[in-house]
């Protein structure tokens, strides 16, 4: 029993926790503040024993400009061209609104198959506003409660005929969709978070990789707000892109709304496999895009660096060369990780991205076996060895992986806490050398004693 349900409304209606109580956490950012929602969200929903696709949309407003309220309205009304189902929300509390019976008005022309339901009923504040609703023609209401979960069997009973009927319609296409699923299964999404600073082309970037208009873009900064995941082949190979806020640096995070969509981003980073870290060419390598490129780096992602609106370069061979030479410098702990020039516009580069993404996931992974790392020891050992501390000279004495995603390391030595950090720099930079594993954290951890893998005689 699986549909599509779209969550409309006007805004700060309770659309964003209504749906984060069907995904059954919090994926959506809520604040009292209105039109705090501004591009779809998607998640899987449950409700009872009926499972089904939950879209969360920016508030309705009547503007029908090129205004960021007119762009968000288009984007909600192409969510409701694509569902199943929507579920028109209205609250309960202020009444049925003009707005209100505009947008009515709009559906029940549509032939959009519609359930009302008026939100923040609890207790006996939001009854009148309820048989209000009846007013808007567009048949039974529902009294639900988003934020104390009051309401939600008789939002089942309402969701129960259309999902019986979508069952029946989808039997007929039963095998292909066990097919796509099965195909999804073995080829799991590999997870990349898009990050930079506001207006850096994140969205506009996210969209040509998807081939459509899937994200709000604009020329004002800070659009995205969620950190909004969708799931899609590029290439051949399915990957998970978070479209992220953009990142200022704390003393400019002003408001709720953007400390919150600061966390979200920063989640975003945390969960992604690779990060690509977009910068404006016109002013790319700020102080806080080298911030953001180090926090990736510090939570273990793999890093791609990429430099949007490249459409816009004159002499772009002096100026990749100028680029390349900065991120080398200012980024030595990074040293090797792919600089990748793209257009959001155009889509060009957009091939050189895709593979920088896998190449740096590969090598992410990568795992080396022991022989070969204490083989390796003790060539840098010989050519240059640990130095001599008060007088007594350090050992090192055997090393293995213990991880992968990232690459992480422990060594034995007689006084780990002894080994200076240029040495300790010398050796992760001869494992980046010695097996390719430029561009990825490296973690290199010390311990005392002896090799642990050999038996003590008795």
């Amino acid at each position: 029993m699986s549909f599509t349900l779209a969550i409309i409304g006007r805004p700060n209606v309770g659309k964003s926790t209504l749906f984060n109580r069907l995904v059954g956490r919090r994926l959506a950012l809520v604040d009292n503040q209105p039109g705090v929602t501004r591009d779809l969200r998607e998640g899987a929903a449950r409700l009872g024993d009926l499972s089904f696709t939950v879209i969360d949309t920016a508030g309705l407003e009547e503007v029908d400009d090129d205004s960021l309220p007119g762009r968000m309205r288009k984007l909600t009304e192409r969510a409701v061209a694509q569902a199943d189902l929507c579920l028109f929300l209205i609250d309960a509390r202020t009444g049925v609104t003009p707005s209100d019976g505009f947008f009515a008005d709009i559906l029940r022309r549509g032939g959009v198959s519609v359930i009302v339901a008026a939100n923040k009923v609890e207790g006996r504040a939001g009854e009148a506003g309820m048989f209000e609703a009846y007013a808007l023609g567009l048949g039974e209401v529902i009294g639900i409660s988003a934020e104390h979960g009051e309401g939600m069997g008789d939002l089942y009973a309402a969701l129960l005929p259309y999902a019986e009927r979508f069952a029946e319609e989808a039997s007929g296409e039963a095998f292909e969709a066990d097919e796509e699923a099965d195909a999804l299964a073995e080829n799991r999404p590999l997870q990349i978070a898009i990050v930079g600073r506001p207006n850096s082309g994140k969205s506009t970037l996210v969209n040509a990789i998807l081939g459509e208009d899937r994200m709000l873009t604009g020329p004002e900064a800070g659009i995205t707000r969620d950190a909004i995941a969708v799931t899609c082949d590029w290439g051949g190979r399915a990957f998970r892109i978070f479209d992220t806020a953009g990142l200022r640096k704390k003393a400019k995070v002003h408001g709720r709304v953007e400390r919150l969509s600061t966390a979200d981003a920063t989640r975003a980073i945390r969960f992604a496999e690779v990060v690509v870290v977009l910068m404006d060419n016109d002013n790319a390598f700020e102080t806080q895009d080298l911030r953001i490129a180090d926090l990736a780096e510090r939570e273990g992602r793999a890093v791609v660096m990429a430099i949007s609106k490249w459409d816009l370069v004159e002499d772009k061979n002096a100026r990749i060369r100028e680029l390349r030479e900065i991120f080398g410098r200012l980024l030595p702990q990074l040293k090797g990780a792919p600089l990748v020039t793209v257009s959001g516009l155009t889509g060009r580069g957009l091939d050189r991205l895709r593979e920088a993404v896998l190449e740096m996931h590969r090598v992410w992974n990568i795992r080396i076996t022991t022989a070969k790392l204490n083989q390796w020891l003790g060539e840098v050992l010989e050519q240059h060895p640990p130095p001599a501390v008060s007088g007594r000279r350090l050992k090192l004495r055997f090393i293995t992986q213990v991880k992968a995603r990232p690459p992480s390391f422990v060594a034995w030595s007689t006084r780990p806490d002894a080994l200076p950090a240029s040495y300790l720099r010398y050796l992760v930079n001869g494992l980046r050398e010695a097996f390719g594993l430029k561009g990825v954290p490296i973690r290199l951890a010390l311990r005392k004693g002896e090799n642990p893998y050999v038996k003590k005689k008795r």
